[in-house]
């Protein structure tokens, strides 16, 4: 094993977790303004949905090209040319002139971020041991809630002072200095953090390389079982995280703001100490118990169905609120231990492959089609409030599919004891 130096362990973890944190405020920033888009252009609930899927499209259509990529050439060009390109294309949204402008900016926006989904997690397992590895990702990963929530709060409040588009402005320009800080980075070779043995080592060939790498994923039943309950999770996720401060709005009046701010808010909490909480709980009980990641995915989603039918079923506006954080409390627990499992589930020269892989299905089949059947509900049900009753059903398929996996991983480790 030759893990990268400690003195360098520390600076290129921050830094790829800040990327992601703008990675996450961009993207959100879309959902804090959405209301004003939508008397500005006229766009019906169904429409102001396919902005998201616009998005989606340039994001998971665009993954598998990269994890092609970034199995066979150094990742940090990569990443640093997709840190650009979400960026125009974030300062670009805020000067549409209209729908179909604006869908092809938030396109931009997926492709470039596409890029850096796809590739850094790879990167930060190789930095760390497997011993530690699920602690680093889990600390990577709170940048999804805190990046989310600051595009939620942030690009409502720039909407409430200078209007709509300069929140894509104040969003996007940090980025293209970002870039080039990744230049600067360190990148470790494939592999560098594994235990030294011919199983652990990197082996380039056509089976794990390239296409071919695709069809090989779904030999591997864990690998299966992950991202298919991760799909189902990801539909719900996609429906919270896009249409939660317009139901707080439209279902409860509450002022588009203070929706924007109590969702800002409940997700940088829920989200930040779920996360590592979650994240810090499964290295516990795996260094345990071989199922301990799978046990933490399965009661997580578990837990958020009946906290999530509440939130939408709940006339009073305070409990509702707090079913509503208590469902992303329990989403976020799962954050560290899912993605680490896609690395571990596969050999180390097909990470990026698996990860651009979970990325393309849990959009291709979860937030792709959830902004849209959410957005299609709510416009021939007469609103948000029935529309969003699909999302917890959602949790229960996943649930029921992360506690096969739990249940199956246990098994596997009584026979072969």
């Amino acid at each position: 094993m030759t893990e990268t130096k400690p003195s360098l362990l520390w600076p290129t973890l921050l830094a790829l977790t800040g990327l992601n944190l703008f990675n996450y405020l961009d993207r959100q920033v879309l959902s804090a303004v959405v209301p004003r888009i939508q008397g500005e252009f006229h766009l019906t609930d169904n429409r102001v949905g396919s902005l998201a899927t616009a998005f989606m499209l340039g994001y998971f259509v665009t993954s598998p090209f990269f994890g092609y990529l970034g199995d066979r050439m150094a990742r940090k060009w990569l990443i640093a040319g997709g840190v650009a390109v979400w960026s125009l294309g974030t300062i670009f949204s805020g000067m549409a002139t209209g729908f179909w402008s604006l869908i092809a900016f938030r396109v931009l926006v997926g492709f470039g971020e596409a890029s850096y989904a796809t590739l850094s997690p790879g990167w930060i397992a190789d930095l760390y041991s497997p011993a530690r590895r699920n602690n680093a990702l889990a600390i990577f990963y709170i940048a999804i809630p805190v990046g989310a929530a600051l595009g939620q709060i942030i690009g409502g409040r720039v909407e409430e002072s200078w209007g709509w588009r300069a929140a894509f402005y104040f969003a996007g320009a940090p980025g293209l200095l970002l870039a080039l800080g990744v230049l600067l980075l360190h990148e470790p070779a494939r592999g560098a953090s594994e235990p030294a043995s011919p199983a652990a080592t990197p082996k380039v060939d056509a089976e794990t390389q390239g296409f071919r790498a695709y069809l090989r994923l779904y030999q591997y039943p864990t690998y299966r079982l992950v991202v298919a309950g991760y799909v189902a999770q990801t539909f719900a996720m996609g429906g919270f995280a896009f249409w939660s401060a317009k139901f707080l709005y439209e279902a409860h009046g509450m002022q588009l703001k203070a929706a924007d701010d109590f969702f800002g808010v409940a997700l940088v909490l829920t989200g930040l100490t779920a996360t590592l909480a979650g994240g810090f709980v499964a290295t516990w009980w795996r260094a345990r118990h071989p199922a301990g990641y799978a046990w933490v995915l399965a009661l997580s989603a578990l837990a958020a169905v009946p906290t999530a039918f509440a939130a939408f079923l709940l006339d009073d506006l305070t409990l509702a609120k707090a079913a509503l954080a208590a469902t992303m409390f329990f989403l976020f627990l799962s954050t560290g231990p899912v993605n680490t499992l896609i690395l571990e589930s596969v050999p180390v020269a097909m990470r990026a492959s698996a990860m651009a892989a979970s990325i393309f299905l849990i959009h291709a089949f979860g937030d792709l089609p959830s902004f849209n059947i959410v957005g299609l509900l709510s416009d021939n049900l007469g609103g948000l409030k029935k529309a969003m009753l699909i999302l917890p059903a959602a949790l229960a398929v996943s649930a029921v599919l992360w506690l096969w996996l739990a249940v199956r991983t246990q098994r596997e480790e009584r026979v072969n004891t």
